[in-house]
This record gives structure tokens, sequence and C-alpha cells, in this order.
């Protein structure tokens, strides 16, 4: 799509992510794949007690923390590193990854995924 896009997060639905492992956890796509030929935005909301699935995938992740406190679990140790809003944390493709809602409000985070899916 060569056309420009501009929107509100007011006005993108909000959904339930639905993946097994997948816990009080909610997605925004803001620019979704068939509106940009590389990247896709998403915001992720993980409601308290929230987290979600333990998993990897092919793709690599570019996070900002919005609101909130978590903790980004990553590698096949499950090392945790605290986040909360400013964090900025890069998910490399094929690393095992979740993120856990540790505090009592929402946390809230933009995800940059690239648009084309690579297998692991």
């Amino acid at each position: 799509m060569d056309d420009l896009y501009i929107s509100s997060v007011d006005e993108v639905s909000v959904n339930d992510v639905e993946m097994d492992g997948a816990v009080n956890v909610k997605i925004q796509w803001l620019v979704s794949k068939e509106m940009g030929p590389n990247f896709a935005l998403r915001r992720f909301i993980l409601g308290p007690g929230g987290q979600t699935p333990y998993h990897s995938h092919g793709w690599e992740h570019e996070v900002f923390v919005l609101k909130g406190h978590g903790t980004l679990v990553t590698g096949e140790e499950r090392d945790e590193t605290p986040i909360s809003y400013g964090s900025v944390s890069y998910v490399p493709g094929c690393s095992m990854h979740q993120f856990r809602n540790s505090g009592e409000g929402d946390l809230e985070f933009l995800c940059i995924v690239p648009v084309e899916e690579n297998d692991c």
C-alpha cells in the first residue's frame, strides 16, 4: 500500500489475544501488515496478572513501554528483566520471550515487528 494512513488510537479496535498461554492480554493493530509494506505497529495491554505466552517466532520485536510495571522473560534460562514506563527493548527473532504484568494497573507497550515473517 502506498497511501498515507492516519488514525487515532481511539479509532482502532482492541481485541483479546487468544494464543495458548495468553492471560488477560489485549492487542491493537495500530498499523497492520495491510497498511505498511515493512513494519507493523501494535499496542499491547496486559491487565493485572496478565502475561503473553512464553514463545518464540522468526521475527524480531522492538518494544517501548508506555505505562505500568512488568517483566520481560527471555531465553532458555527464563532470565527476568524489570520493565516500566520508558523501557526500550529489542527481542531478536527465534528467541524465547514473554511479557508479564507485575503491577497493580495495566502494562501497556508498543511493539514493532517486520511484516515479513521468517522461520526459525
